[in-house]
């Protein structure tokens, strides 16, 4: 199906015309199954928290009511307000940290592959990619062994560390690409105007490349914000206070050996992925720009 408009300019018409494709309204139907699957979820745990356990098991998929807000207030104000607080501090102590070393860090390995032409490169490189496919669920145990060798067991470097050695390939792999599509003559007119490779770095790379930084910072934040075997090994099994733990390990609060509250669970984890949330809704413009310049690169 198709419809013509005509536009009359002076003396000149110009036809429009626009087509109509019956496939249109499969694409918004596929889309609006996709969204519903991914946010039902969250919703639902959203709705759980305020709720109470009978009523959940009487009616799972009815809304609260009437509502209670008691879950939500138990957690920030209530009897497990100081472990929330305790380790939501943990857990933003351990993301930044992460974050900065892993953004640090794989720039300027980056840097080095794409700028220095020395024999090597392309399999260190290589070394990294390959890297992706190694599962760090399976490098938990050897790991735990080294940290407890390092007397690391129990600290959140003992998270940081491991958590930014896993997430470096990833980093390297989009930062390489990014860094190699900068113009090289950027880098000859800073050395004619008497910058060395150091200045250059800081002063016109790290701008340009901010993108890429970004995107790999928020896939290293929302990475460890969210983990939970290394810091179970680490802070739980390596007998950290539950103050320090950190947020995924939380909802041990609410479980015993023989029952579970489920509905302070759901309100633990909705307050918990909050700020992960925010933090990725605020940076995620720059992800498309970062992943499209890798692609590019």
């Amino acid at each position: 199906m198709a419809t013509t408009t005509l536009e009359r300019t002076g003396d000149i018409e110009i036809r429009h015309k626009r087509v109509w494709s019956w496939s249109q309204p499969w694409v918004y139907l596929v889309a609006l199954v996709a969204v519903a699957v991914a946010v039902g979820p969250v919703i639902w745990i959203v709705l759980g928290g305020a709720r109470t356990n009978p009523q959940l098991l009487t009616d799972p998929a009815g809304l609260p009511d009437p509502w209670n807000w008691s879950n939500y207030a138990g957690i920030l104000w209530g009897q497990f307000a100081s472990r929330f607080w305790g380790q939501l501090m943990t857990s933003t102590i351990i993301a930044f940290g992460t974050t900065a070393a892993v953004v640090v860090l794989g720039t300027s390995v980056a840097y080095a592959i794409a700028r220095f032409p020395m024999r090597g490169t392309g399999v260190l490189f290589s070394l990294f990619a390959a890297g992706l496919m190694f599962p760090a669920t399976i490098g938990i145990l050897p790991t735990w062994i080294i940290l407890g060798e390092l007397g690391l067991i129990g600290q959140p470097l003992g998270v940081i560390i491991p958590q930014v050695a896993f997430a470096l390939p990833v980093t390297v792999v989009i930062l390489t690409p990014f860094v190699k599509a900068i113009p090289k003559e950027l880098e000859e007119a800073a050395s004619i105007d008497g910058a060395g490779r150091t200045r250059f770095f800081f002063r016109i790379l790290l701008p340009l490349a901010r993108p890429g930084m970004v995107t790999v910072g928020v896939l290293a934040f929302v990475g460890s914000w969210n983990a939970y075997m290394l810091p179970l090994f680490v802070l739980g099994v390596g007998g950290a206070g539950a103050e320090n733990h950190t947020l995924p390990l939380g909802v041990q609060m609410f479980t015993t050996q023989f029952s579970a509250s489920m509905t302070s669970i759901m309100a633990f984890t909705t307050l918990a992925s909050i700020p992960a949330l925010i933090f990725f809704l605020a940076m995620q413009k720059y992800i498309v720009n970062g992943l499209s310049g890798a692609v590019k690169g």
